[in-house]
């Protein structure tokens, strides 16, 4: 794993998430990859009950500032960015307000968001062109 470059992509990380398998494993695996010469480079949503503060997100503004089309509407691109506390890990946070702010994840009394497909498409499509503006070029995507 010397030297490779892996973009590791999740909805869920500890400690931006509560800790469940998922989230966790998002975060232990990330970090055997670095100890083992990788370079990590970890991306998931921001999620209105990620707390900016808390976490201390900040807006990279070379990163933002695109828009993208989803479902023919023009949505803009916000790249936030952090340090996992404790690790040399840096998670780069989609964001964009149409699709992330609300408190609840994926859906609010038992039901699913009607647009969580274009929130996965909004999500996926800024991880590529993030990456892309990053000028970075991963040998495996997780």
């Amino acid at each position: 794993m010397e030297g490779k470059r892996i973009l590791y992509v999740t909805t869920e990380m500890v400690p931006y998430f509560p800790e469940n398998p998922m989230s966790s494993q998002a975060l232990d695996l990330p970090k055997l990859m670095q100890s083992n010469g990788a370079d990590v480079r970890i991306f998931m949503p921001r999620f209105g009950a990620i707390n900016e503060r808390r976490h201390q997100l900040h807006e990279v503004i070379r990163l933002s500032g695109m828009n993208m089309i989803i479902n023919d509407l023009d949505q803009p691109l916000i790249i936030k960015v952090a340090s996992v506390p404790g690790e040399r890990l840096q998670v780069y946070f989609i964001d964009n307000d149409e699709y992330f702010k609300r408190k609840e994840v994926y859906g609010e009394d038992n039901q699913q968001f009607s647009d969580n497909d274009e929130r996965s498409i909004f999500f996926a499509k800024g991880v590529l062109e993030t990456v892309k503006k990053l000028n970075w070029k991963p040998d495996v995507v997780h």
